[in-house]
């Protein structure tokens, strides 16, 4: 498994020469985000669609 410091020099290596810090900040961004929703489904703290289905019409 790739550590972070890994996935991040990777991720950032194959945008486009022309990139710029916003699109590195973004993509580091982006691999976060998915790390935590795949350890907060691992950890059991997610929801059914259903159970969004009943939240979302509470709004």
């Amino acid at each position: 498994m790739e550590s972070l410091k890994e996935e991040a020099i990777s991720a950032i290596s194959k945008l486009p020469k022309s990139a710029n810090i916003e699109d590195i900040m973004y993509r580091i961004y982006v691999i976060d985000k998915i790390k935590k929703g795949q350890e907060a489904i691992r950890d059991g703290k997610s929801i059914s669609v259903e159970a969004l289905k009943e939240e979302l019409k509470s709004w």
